[in-house]
């Protein structure tokens, strides 16, 4: 690929005229001419034309399953619609349900330039859940699809020992880290990487644990079972204890700024206990103060959440919580600036899977209506970009060998048509995206 922006996202954010791949890796970027003297008569040459190249987008919270099911729904939009979506789609019953929603959400991302994604919670919790979207059974599905050459992102997927945004017990999490068996890794393609624990809820229905008071005076609470707070907490801890001291990676839903501070806390605790590099990681972190991310920074804990939720809901949260909390809340600028691991992700599908809708609320935070909601934790495009590629790679443990463009990587890339620094954030969710690579191999091609 010769005459465009190559955005290799590597330590310096690099940017290359050009990029030659071989055999599912990248051989080099460079100038034209460098990459120029590698055509050979059995070269594929792509001239760009001034068009950029990203490395491949890594959403890093994604229910694919649930996204297959439910495209092109998304929660979101039906919440701002002022209605619910009427009937859930039917329960899916089968291998082939799951196997062909996951083959749906392949296809779209692929559209999308996406070769990476995070499946954050599947197993025997929901394994008789109302959707039949988040059970053990996806797993095996997953693996099975990768064996089978099939799948055309690479899945990283976390397991679920209680229901999905609901309560979970200590006994059901010791059992299913005791009893329950993955599918193994199919190299490069599907990973089971670790345990994925509901907290709490989320501000704006009051029932995210809060260390400052809604403005009814309540505190909220955590998901978790206990017969008091003080039992609720110390249940949360021994649950992250557990999946920790079993060698898993660990990835909480954290929204109230009390859970942020008690998860990390926690994990910081265990990772001191045996010095293993975890990359545990908050998810969502609606409110954190400044402490909390301090000590996240200070142990290596990531922060993944999804900056089309402030935009669309803080007023929400302003109506539960009052103007006193918007320091804290969704502060993703905070978070870099003191040296967070910092992945920004869609939840698909709550929001949209378009990374470039997400990268234009990141820069922008700017809604629907036009106003603009936490001005100060505003993104560059190139921050922003990192927190769909190169961190995320982090965040899976795979940034030797993916996320950014540089030679010996694996190439996954996509095209962007356009500039991407030249491009005003809000419209990039209008530029193209032309082509999509995974392993060299194209996906995508318009």
């Amino acid at each position: 690929m010769t005459g465009g922006k190559v955005h290799t996202v590597d330590a310096a954010d690099t940017v290359a005229e050009s990029i030659a791949i071989t055999g599912g890796r990248v051989t080099r970027v460079g100038t034209e001419d460098e990459i120029s003297s590698l055509i050979g008569p059995d070269t594929r040459v792509i001239p760009l034309r001034g068009r950029s190249v990203l490395p491949g987008i890594n959403d890093s919270h994604l229910h694919g399953v649930w996204l297959g099911q439910m495209w092109p729904a998304l929660l979101m939009d039906q919440m701002a619609a002022g209605h619910h979506g009427g009937e859930p789609p039917a329960r899916l019953e089968t291998s082939q349900d799951r196997r062909g929603a996951i083959l749906r959400t392949a296809e779209l991302l692929a559209s999308l330039g996406v070769t990476s994604y995070t499946e954050p919670g599947l197993g025997p919790g929901e394994d008789n859940g109302a959707s039949g979207c988040f059970g053990s059974a996806a797993l095996r599905d997953y693996a099975d699809l990768a064996a089978e050459g099939r799948l055309t992102s690479r899945v990283t997927a976390l397991m679920l020992f209680g229901e999905l945004d609901g309560a979970s017990s200590l006994s059901g999490v010791l059992d299913g880290l005791r009893d329950f068996t993955p599918p193994a890794d199919v190299p490069g393609w599907f990973r089971v990487a670790g345990v994925k624990i509901f907290g709490d809820g989320i501000p704006p229905m009051r029932n995210a644990w809060m260390d400052e008071p809604y403005l009814d005076g309540t505190y909220g609470g955590l998901l978790v079972e206990g017969a008091s707070e003080a039992e609720r907490e110390a249940v949360l801890i021994a649950m992250i204890d557990a999946a920790h001291a079993a060698g898993h990676q660990v990835a909480v839903h954290a929204t109230g700024s009390r859970t942020t501070r008690t998860v990390t806390d926690a994990f910081a605790a265990a990772a001191s206990r045996d010095g293993r590099d975890a990359r545990h990681y908050i998810i969502h972190g609606d409110v954190i103060s400044s402490r909390t991310l301090a000590t996240m920074a200070a142990a290596g804990i990531g922060l993944n959440t999804q900056v089309g939720i402030p935009v669309a809901t803080e007023h929400m949260v302003l109506g539960a919580l009052g103007e006193d909390i918007l320091p804290q809340t969704w502060p993703t600028r905070d978070a870099l600036d003191i040296g967070v691991k910092l992945c920004l992700s869609s939840d698909a599908p709550v929001l949209t899977p378009d990374w470039r809708v997400g990268i234009a609320a990141a820069v922008t935070r700017r809604g629907l209506d036009g106003a603009v909601r936490g001005a100060a934790q505003r993104l560059a495009v190139a921050e922003a970009l990192r927190a769909y590629t190169i961190t995320p790679a982090w965040q899976d443990g795979a940034e030797s060998w993916k996320g950014s463009l540089e030679a010996g990587k694996v190439a996954d890339l996509c095209v962007l048509d356009g500039d991407l620094l030249e491009v005003e954030p809000e419209a990039l969710p209008q530029v193209p995206v032309s082509l999509t690579m995974v392993d060299g191999r194209v996906v995508h091609e318009s």
